[in-house]
């Protein structure tokens, strides 16, 4: 069989003995190398990587299959970096969106005329929107593939997009209008946020579907920073308003055309865990409540996205009852975020490299509830050093923590398809950003304190981040060694060109 008709390896192929084993984090896990196939051997998988984009790998890879005929032959490919910037982009943009009044807080309720609660609504709308289309989520990139799920993300921006630029310029403002975009641009973020794990597992091999899951997924912090810290300039007053809409929905339209040119998936796969048959949706569904493993990290993640999400709304409202300005509370969300991609950019090689996931999770998750902790004090201070040293602590534990923690999710849940768990998860964070941006604007206010202070939201918020860190500690011990059911990252013998 010619290696260039692209042979998909079987199940057999998959779960071939080997008598090597690993010595990792999976093991922790209860991920043994030697694990029992449904036919009741101990299996090893063996995998030859190609890199196959041109004639001369090509070669090299038939000359590796012929000296290995009984071997699967997984192959990435060049073109997967094309799908990837595509999803960076969207993810970078629709988060620019959700947080685009957020620093302009104050000047968008008087432009609207409405209160700075009202205005909350625009990132709390959002975050209800992801929640109520998440079930279509998982359909279309169970069935379509990452994909059709980035297509119907581009038009949803496109669209709301415009809609929020019509409402703006409309005399006065018209602020339901605007919502309405908002939610319709809110609907599009969950198609784009929960793609990076199923599209990092359809196209890229075990040594580097860490790395590209990270750079997918932050990329959305990403765009949360540059809203932050770009917004304020083009709104300096009231006046700004349109003209920064305006802006943010030209950028969105340029990143969000070429969605339609991405390649929808690779020819072979990349990796024995990429060709490895997958559970149905029904079934998945069935088995994740039956994990005990999969809620040790969907509290947590789901807490902590959650309480991201609410900080970097609330932020400018944070800091300004104790006389920051909006380009303070700005620059102190850009730290909070660059600082936390930089961490992530160091980290997650590493890890891609080492698979130790676990000792990552143990020593971010603790990082991150004491950030949130210190973090009751930092506005109180009224310099920024406090604040900026506490936003970068916090964002360095959490953005190095993300990208580890849905990638293990994909690996304890495993034959359940990668967008599941990572769209429950993802939703879970939304919903939970909802109802703490509802509650910590409840909060507003406390004895000895500056009008609006949210010291108690900040008390409530670092309280719900400690009750949770006991969670993901208990991986890999107990019960909580169980894994799914076919494990497939074992030892690979890999060819590089």
């Amino acid at each position: 069989m010619s290696l260039a008709g692209g042979r998909r390896p079987s199940t057999e192929h998959l779960l071939r003995a080997s008598s090597s084993s690993r010595g990792d984090d999976t093991a922790d896990a209860g991920m043994s190398s030697k694990v029992s196939d449904r036919n009741g051997h101990e299996p090893n998988a063996v995998a030859v990587e190609v890199n196959a984009d041109g004639p001369s790998s090509s070669s090299a890879g038939f000359a590796d299959f012929t000296e290995m005929p009984d071997e699967p032959v997984y192959r990435v490919y060049k073109r997967r970096f094309f799908g990837l910037i595509q999803l960076i982009l969207l993810n970078i943009v629709v988060s620019w969106d959700w947080l685009t009044f957020s620093p302009v807080s104050d000047s968008a309720s008087q432009y609207f005329g409405v209160s700075e609660s009202a205005i909350n609504w625009f990132s709390t709308g959002f975050l209800f929107a992801f929640v109520f289309i998440s079930p279509l989520v998982i359909y279309t990139l169970n069935k379509g593939g990452p994909k059709t799920s980035i297509i119907v993300a581009s038009v949803l921006v496109l669209i709301g997009n415009w809609i929020r630029y019509a409402g703006t310029r409309a005399s006065g403002g018209l602020f339901g209008v605007v919502m309405a975009g908002q939610m319709i641009i809110g609907l599009a973020q969950p198609f784009v946020l929960s793609a990076p794990t199923r599209y990092s597992n359809l196209w890229f091999s075990d040594s580097g579907r860490v790395s590209a899951t990270a750079v997918a997924s932050l990329a959305n912090p990403l765009g949360g920073a540059l809203a932050q810290l770009i917004t304020p300039f083009w709104a300096t007053d009231v006046s700004g308003i349109p003209s920064m809409v305006l802006y943010t929905a030209i950028l969105s339209t340029v990143a969000s055309l070429p969605s339609f040119f991405i390649p929808a998936s690779p020819p072979t796969p990349p990796s024995a865990i990429a060709a490895d048959t997958r559970l149905s949706l029904g079934q998945a569904l069935h088995e994740i409540p039956s994990n005990a493993s999969f809620y040790l990290i969907f509290v947590p993640f789901s807490v902590y996205v959650g309480q991201f999400n609410a900080v970097s709304s609330l932020l400018n409202q944070i800091f300004e009852p104790y006389g920051f300005s909006e380009t303070d509370a700005g620059i102190a969300g850009a730290i909070l975020i660059v600082v936390g991609l930089v961490a992530s950019a160091i980290v997650s090689p590493i890890v891609d490299r080492t698979k130790k996931y676990l000792l990552v999770i143990r020593i971010c998750v603790p990082t991150v509830a004491a950030s949130y902790l210190v973090l009751i004090w930092m506005p109180a201070t009224r310099t920024v050093i406090g604040p900026y040293i506490v936003c970068a602590v916090l964002g360095a534990a959490s953005f190095s923590l993300l990208p580890c923690a849905l990638e293990y999710l994909v690996l304890i849940t495993h034959p359940v398809s990668p967008e599941i768990s990572s769209t429950l998860s993802w939703t879970g964070g939304q919903l939970l950003g909802a109802i703490l941006i509802l509650i910590m604007d409840a909060l507003k206010g406390a004895p000895g304190e500056p009008k609006d202070s949210m010291k108690r939201a900040l008390t409530f918020q670092a309280a719900i981040a400690w009750i949770v860190v006991p969670l993901p500690l208990m991986l890999g011990y107990w019960k909580f060694k169980r894994t799914g059911l076919v494990r497939l990252l074992s030892t690979e013998s890999r060819v590089s060109t």
